[in-house]
């Protein structure tokens, strides 16, 4: 039988009714990440633009990375969730420098979906990852 471990880094506070991560052997399953910053209660404070939700999407995604002992180059997919398309596309040119500074070099396989809404009010995007972890 194939081990399953729940990740939830501390610092996001407890998650209800859901887990940030779930590794299930070698494979590492993130739970979409919205572009906020915990609360450490459950709740997040977001930042009011998107390059600022981007970052804070990827940081939370390599939190829960880094809490399975886990790192960026090991993401195998990533499928991010944005409420309007247009404001990624205006924001193009300051998400390339936010990727390297946060993820490095490494791009994963990365599907975009334009939503109509999220779970997290003020939310503009949400980012769900694998990563093999071996």
């Amino acid at each position: 039988m194939v081990r399953i471990d729940k990740i939830n880094p501390p610092a996001f506070g407890p998650p209800v009714g859901y887990s940030h991560g779930v590794r299930a052997g070698g494979m590492l399953f993130i739970a979409g990440q919205v572009g906020g910053i915990p609360k450490g209660d459950g709740t997040w404070l977001v930042p009011p633009d998107f390059v600022g939700q981007f970052e804070k999407a990827l940081q939370n995604i390599v939190a829960v990375l880094r809490e399975a002992g886990g790192k960026p180059e090991q993401l195998v997919e990533m499928v991010m969730f944005v409420k309007d398309m247009d404001s990624y596309r205006r924001a193009r040119a300051a998400l390339g420098p936010v990727w390297k500074r946060v993820m490095g070099t490494h791009y994963p396989a990365i599907t975009m979906v334009e939503v109509t809404d999220l779970f997290e009010p003020g939310t503009v995007i949400e980012i769900r990852a694998v990563a093999a972890l071996g």
